[in-house]
């Protein structure tokens, strides 16, 4: 076997006492017959997990199966940690060992320790190198959410235009196979920069459209795709995804138990919301999610009520009549009942949007004087082109809105007992490796509404 661990490892799902550690074999990547490149059998993976990133205090390990089926991906449940302890692990087969990666745990349920986080989405790995996550990686930061289209499954455009096609694909065909998805993550998982996001910190990720297929909403396939046939392809991206991901759930089928609730100490409560798989017709979430979600809510004790999903929350009038369709603008009943249980503290964090923008959610979206029930940031891409969209235009037609910018970048976020801060961070460029990075707007939460504190237009 040649040396198996070309995708890296990774961590997540943090738990006060455990996280879930991952590696997937493969020797060859893209192999075009064999998945990784490895043979048709279980093979055997040995990990371990320090208290030191030289690994000279280990304090678990053991073996787990790496089988065929899952393509030879691992997820190992650690249990037995200490709460808000940062540990360090590694994999090995035979003489092979993969990289040290870093975790940390969750904090203890009675933790007032600030919480450190960074939010990222929309990688498209044709539109640019992924600079921005190396940055992120650096901070190292508590936990990381993924908040979607961490892979996207097109195929390459006949036309792509200008800036938009910087490196190649291993396909130019358009994902709609278990093998293609396979392919297509493993194309991304090379990557050294998303390597690095995923050594330095947990993640908590949430897929949006692109992991399955631009637009899908609910078991509706659109572009004249039968069910059938729709149900077939979720069910090959849903496993290619949990293949490729730290999560504790497997798919079963075409379903993926994404919602879920993770405590971070008395600082923060992440309620994390599936804004695809059950929307049917004017309902986002479907009824059994909505009244987990509101019950959540509701019970929350955390200082901070995070609530972290995939588009766009806030009421928003755009210029262009079709765009945001995929937003919760489409759904307005579905996003009064949620805020309606609106807690003190509430932060919603979005993806989808290619762009940053951050606003207040009031009683009146017409009203910036009216009831303030809390706030929004809408995370920028790390590669994705930028909407066409005219910002300013956005911001003008709307009062509620505070802030826009295009640039590709992350949010990074800290929260404490006293306060909630989420910096802006964007790179250069994306059309080549190693761009620095810099703070473009920073705003603190105060009273359940945006205060701007830092950057170029502070």
């Amino acid at each position: 076997m040649g040396y198996p661990f070309t995708l890296g490892v990774a961590s997540g799902e943090p738990l006060p006492d455990g996280v879930i550690l991952w590696t997937r074999l493969a020797p060859e990547p893209l192999h075009p017959t064999r998945p990784g490149g490895m043979p048709n059998q279980t093979a055997t993976v040995q990990w371990e997990i320090a208290e030191d990133e030289k690994l000279a205090r280990v304090i678990q390990s053991g073996t787990v199966a790496a089988q065929p089926d899952w393509a030879h991906s691992v997820h190992v449940r650690v249990s037995g940690l200490r709460p808000g302890t940062d540990y360090f692990y590694r994999f090995s087969v035979d003489s092979h060992r993969s990289p040290v990666g870093r975790t940390r745990t969750a904090p203890d349920p009675a933790s007032t320790a600030p919480v450190r986080f960074g939010v990222v989405s929309c990688q498209r790995y044709e539109h640019g190198h992924f600079t921005a996550l190396r940055h992120l990686a650096d901070e190292r930061p508590d936990v990381i959410l993924h908040l979607g289209s961490y892979i996207y499954e097109y195929g390459k455009p006949k036309n792509p235009g200008p800036g938009r096609y910087v490196r190649p694909l291993e396909s130019e065909a358009e994902c709609a196979t278990l093998g293609a998805y396979r392919d297509r993550y493993a194309c991304y998982r090379m990557d050294p920069d998303l390597q690095a996001a995923h050594a330095a910190a947990p993640w908590l990720p949430v897929p949006d459209d692109h992991e399955v297929r631009d637009g899908y909403a609910g078991a509706l396939p659109g572009n004249g795709t039968s069910p059938a046939a729709f149900l077939k392809r979720r069910t090959a991206a849903f496993k290619a995804y949990y293949e490729h991901m730290p999560l504790r759930a497997r798919p079963t089928g075409a379903a993926l138990q994404v919602y879920r609730w993770r405590p971070y100490g008395r600082v923060v409560d992440f309620v994390l919301a599936d804004t695809r798989q059950y929307r049917d017709g004017g309902d986002m979430l479907g009824a059994a999610q909505e009244e987990w979600l509101i019950g959540r809510l509701r019970s929350a004790t955390a200082r901070w009520k995070v609530l972290g999903q995939a588009v766009f929350f806030g009421r928003r009038v755009l210029p262009e009549p079709t765009a945001g369709a995929g937003a919760w603008d489409a759904h307005p009943e579905s996003r009064a009942r949620v805020l309606a249980e609106a807690p003190d503290g509430l932060v919603v964090l979005s993806g989808d949007e290619r762009g940053g923008w951050a606003g207040d959610l009031r009683a009146d979206w017409a009203d910036p004087g009216s009831t303030a029930l809390g706030v929004e940031f809408a995370g920028t891409s790390v590669t994705s082109m930028p909407p066409e969209t005219d910002g300013r235009a956005v911001l003008e037609l709307n009062p509620l809105l505070r802030f826009f910018d295009g640039r590709r970048g992350y949010v990074s976020c800290t929260a404490d007992m006293d306060g909630f801060r989420a910096d802006y961070r964007a790179v250069e460029y994306v059309d080549r490796p190693g761009a620095p990075a810099s703070t473009v707007a920073a705003f603190a939460v105060e009273n359940n509404e945006l205060r701007q504190i830092g950057g170029e237009a502070g």
